[in-house]
């Protein structure tokens, strides 16, 4: 096998980084247990994508991303959501908390280089919801 002697110009590049945070919550109009008080330990996980590398390599740096995407989260850690805004008037669904996240992402990432392309958020190891703009 050789080696490439240049690299490929053009496409993209997708970065993925993720956060956790644990947080209460309830559904209200849901038929089940999930409309009673309980928790989950929250996992988010964030895609920014972009064509242009800066000049060290980089679309973004990760850590740039997870200070971000932590101030977020720190917001929501151990917190009942139905009492933080949004939540307080919108059902903290995973479905919702994914669309906060972007929402609140994208005010930074969302640039000529790069923009959040995806949010997974992640309520347990089996169950998770991807919004993309």
């Amino acid at each position: 096998m050789s080696t490439p002697s240049s690299l490929p110009s053009g496409g993209s590049y997708t970065l993925t980084t993720e956060v956790e945070f644990a947080a209460a919550h309830r559904l209200h109009g849901y038929d089940g247990n999930c409309a009673r008080l309980h928790g989950h330990n929250w996992r988010v996980v964030i895609e920014v994508t972009g064509q242009r590398l800066d000049d060290v390599g980089m679309v973004v740096d990760f850590k740039v991303i997870r200070s971000h995407a932590r101030e977020i989260a720190k917001e929501l850690d151990h917190a009942y959501l139905n009492e933080v805004p949004p939540f307080d008037s919108v059902n903290p669904t995973a479905e919702h908390i994914a669309a906060y996240f972007h929402q609140a992402l994208a005010t930074t990432f969302d640039t000529d280089a790069y923009r959040v392309s995806a949010v997974t958020v992640w309520e347990n190891a089996r169950s998770a919801v991807t919004f993309r703009p």
